[in-house]
């Protein structure tokens, strides 16, 4: 029994479809990881040290992870821990920024 040409060459473009998609998925995460050391900047400035240290430290080890996993080759770790490092980063400055803002202002 011989296989259709015209249905061989429709599982050959869907796997070739499907390669370039599982690829694109295990890419350098270049974009993740700047968004994360962006919002984990943003957060120190913010002062999160001082008003959400733990959300903070939790921020500092998912990046220095990201960094560590992605000289390593690990990119989908990489990324994963990079999308962390941000959420966290972005739940400290909320948090500073908060603390700040409820602050009662000295009289001038």
């Amino acid at each position: 029994m011989q296989f259709p040409r015209r249905s061989f060459l429709t599982l050959l473009a869907i796997a070739l479809l499907g390669a370039v998609q599982l690829s694109g998925c295990a890419g350098m995460p270049v974009q993740e990881m700047s968004d994360a050391r962006q919002a984990v900047q943003a957060a120190h400035k913010a002062g999160a040290d001082k008003y959400a240290p733990e959300q903070m430290a939790e921020a500092d080890r998912l990046l220095k992870s990201a960094k560590s996993n992605l000289n390593k080759g690990e990119y989908r770790t990489a990324r994963d821990e990079a999308e962390l490092a941000r959420a966290k980063a972005m739940d400290a400055r909320r948090i500073a920024e908060a603390a700040k803002a409820s602050k009662p202002k000295p009289d001038p």
